[in-house]
C-alpha cells in the first residue's frame, strides 16, 4: 500500500519508502536532484541515517569515481522533480565504468488522478 492519494506530497513519501528499501540492498546512495530541493535533500539525509554514503547530484557529471571504489552495489534515487532523462544519463555513466546490471526496484507507481472540481465538470 502507497501514501494516501490526499497527500499532497505522494512522490515524496513514495521516494522515501523506496530510499529506506534500496538502502539495505546497497552501499553507496546516488540521489539526482537539485541542491535547493528539499525533498532530493531528504532522501540523501535518510540514508546517511541508515549509514549508507550518499551524494546528491545534478547529472552524471557529477559523480566522482572514488565515491564508488570498492563498492559492489550503487544505489540510485531521484527528487520528486529531476527529469527522467537525468537518471538515465546517470545509468549510462555508472554503465561506462563497469556497471553490469540495472535493477529497478518495485516502488509504488506515481500515477495518481484526481477529480476535477465539480466548477469544471459541467
Amino acid at each position: 500500500q502507497g501514501p494516501r492519494k490526499d497527500d499532497i506530497c505522494y512522490a515524496t513519501q513514495n521516494r522515501q519508502d523506496a530510499v529506506k528499501e534500496l538502502t539495505s540492498r546497497c552501499e553507496v546512495l546516488l540521489v539526482v536532484g537539485s541542491a535547493n530541493s528539499s525533498n532530493s535533500n531528504r532522501l540523501r539525509e535518510l540514508a546517511e541515517r541508515r549509514g549508507i554514503p550518499a551524494y546528491l547530484i545534478d547529472n552524471a557529471e557529477d559523480i566522482r569515481p572514488e565515491w564508488l571504489t570498492g563498492k559492489q552495489r550503487v544505489g540510485l534515487t531521484a527528487g520528486a522533480s529531476a527529469p527522467e532523462v537525468l537518471v538515465d544519463q546517470v545509468i549510462e555513466r555508472l554503465q561506462e565504468w563497469g556497471a553490469e546490471a540495472v535493477t529497478k526496484g518495485n516502488g509504488h507507481g506515481e500515477a495518481v488522478t484526481f477529480s476535477l472540481p465539480k466548477e469544471l465538470k459541467d
